[in-house]
């Protein structure tokens, strides 16, 4: 009983005791932090194009590739030049595309590639239309090239259609996204647009590497001149009594009547680093990515490509005559003969601050016919067809020419990592027999360039400022080949450049 009472006092005094008092609440926890948004993807290196992967490892693909050069120029034009129908000026600011392309390229099988390249050049306000001389409106959008190829193997591939496989130099295959300078010469084209479509041929041809040594041949169809040029068009016309005489000028002019196959080469010894060579455009400057020392020489024959009548030759201008000249005017034909030997050095300098030098130089030898020279103005900004009109300089003939040109790739600091400074400057400087003074002596043509490349994503986003100091032939005499005076004219360029 005495057990009973305490165990019934403990229960009693357990059920009166008070709870411990109540712990506060835990703080509410604090808000999550939003999530960290993922950073943005650096960009890639461009590479060569848009590519789409069709199988798996990338060797089936398509890539496509366009770019525009648009220019911003001061022109000061040579003597004479007209800007509109009887509107002389004597210089101008314009506007204008230099090159507007865009490129397909499909490879479904390693030994097989197909590519296309259209485009237009050269429009402005005042020419490279429809009418190239005299209007700028709706510019020919055509094919530049269309070619499909088989690699016979490690060495040899053969292709063939509307081809850039050019002879004479490195130049006369250039790459034109990728030149160290604003432009190019033009000398290293002496055919275009005569008897080739663009520096592009229909043809053959055969290209390959054997160790250090690259190589490429082809044969091309010569496109039909399409000029309005007849042996009485080789002569000069005095009167007489009432007779017409046509007299021989003793310069030669494109043939029409030209129907031979064009041969082509080029070959080129790399010391350094192999150049690739899928494609047959050869870069201008690497800015600091490759060590390329290459040497090379090249050639371009036409048989029978040029013609003229010598000064001995009188014709009197009979019905007959003018309705059958080729018939009844007798010419001289001549050969189309084009050599050129040049070298390119290309190498980074300094790997810490990423300098890169870039030094080209190449020599032509060209036998165009007698006395035979051409005036060619890049993206001409003058009216009518005056062969000095504008910023027209002598692009080819029968003589020697030497062009060089020097770039330096500044250090990567100087502007951050966002843009590069790429200093240049180029000379070019030709000799042709059809081009004398006065007294019977060779004049000499010089073009001084010098200019700064701002590289804002190497050449797929680049703005060139370009001033060229270049010769105006006042006074010149097509039908003698013989000028008055010589007078140096500016050109200052800003050319912007995106390639895709």
């Amino acid at each position: 009983m005495a057990l009973s009472a305490l165990l019934t006092a403990t229960a009693t005094t357990a059920q009166v005791q008070p709870a411990p008092p109540a712990q506060p609440a835990p703080p509410p926890a604090a808000p999550a932090a939003p999530p960290t948004p993922a950073a943005p993807a650096k960009s890639a290196p461009y590479g060569g194009g848009m590519k789409v992967n069709i199988s798996p490892d990338g060797s089936k693909y398509l890539r496509f590739m366009t770019w525009h050069q648009v220019y911003s120029r001061y022109t000061e034009n040579n003597t004479g030049t007209l800007r509109a129908p009887g509107k002389p000026q004597k210089g101008q600011v314009d506007f204008g595309l230099r090159r507007s392309r865009f490129m397909i390229i499909a490879q479904l099988n390693p030994r097989f590639l197909i590519y296309t390249h259209l485009g237009i050049n050269n429009q402005n306000a005042v020419s490279g239309g429809v009418a190239p001389t005299t209007d700028g409106k709706k510019p020919q959008f055509f094919i530049h090239e269309a070619v499909t190829e088989y690699k016979v193997n490690k060495y040899l591939s053969l292709g063939g259609g509307l081809h850039y496989f050019n002879g004479i130099s490195r130049l006369t295959s250039a790459s034109t996204t990728s030149i160290l300078t604003m432009d190019l010469p033009l000398t290293n084209f002496p055919t275009i647009e005569q008897t080739d479509q663009f520096a592009r041929w229909f043809g053959v041809y055969a290209k390959g590497r054997i160790q250090k040594l690259d190589y490429r041949f082809s044969v091309s169809d010569a496109f039909l001149t399409n000029q309005a040029s007849t042996p009485l068009s080789l002569g000069t016309n005095t009167t007489t009594d009432g007779l017409v005489t046509s007299t021989g000028t003793g310069i030669a002019a494109y043939n029409p009547q030209n129907t031979g196959h064009v041969y082509q080469g080029y070959v080129s010894y790399n010391f350094l680093e192999p150049e690739a060579n899928l494609l047959p455009y050869f870069t201008g400057t690497y800015l600091g990515t490759k060590r390329v020392f290459s040497v090379g020489a090249g050639f371009l024959y036409n048989k029978d490509a040029m013609y003229s009548r010598a000064t001995s030759s009188a014709v009197p201008v009979t019905p007959a005559v003018a309705a059958d000249p080729f018939g009844q005017v007798a010419t001289r034909k001549h050969d189309l003969k084009l050599f050129g030997v040049d070298a390119f050095y290309d190498v980074p300098l300094d790997t810490a601050a990423r300098t890169a030098i870039t030094l080209y130089g190449v020599y032509y030898n060209y036998d165009m016919g007698p006395n035979h020279v051409r005036f060619v103005g890049p993206e001409n900004p003058g009216y009518g067809t005056a062969p000095t009109r504008g910023n027209a300089v002598p692009q080819s003939g029968t003589g020697n020419s030497f062009y060089g040109q020097a770039g330096y790739l500044l250090p990567q600091k100087l502007l951050g990592p966002k843009a590069r400074l790429q200093p240049y400057v180029a000379y070019l400087h030709s000799r042709y027999e059809g081009l004398r003074t006065s007294n019977g002596d060779t004049q000499s043509a010089n073009v001084y360039d010098a200019g700064v490349n701002l590289l804002l994503d190497g050449h797929n986003a680049k703005v060139t400022l370009n001033y060229r100091a270049r010769p105006d032939f006042q006074g010149y005499a097509p039908t003698t080949g013989t000028i008055t005076d010589v007078d140096y004219k500016p050109e200052i360029t800003l050319q912007t450049q995106i390639f895709l």
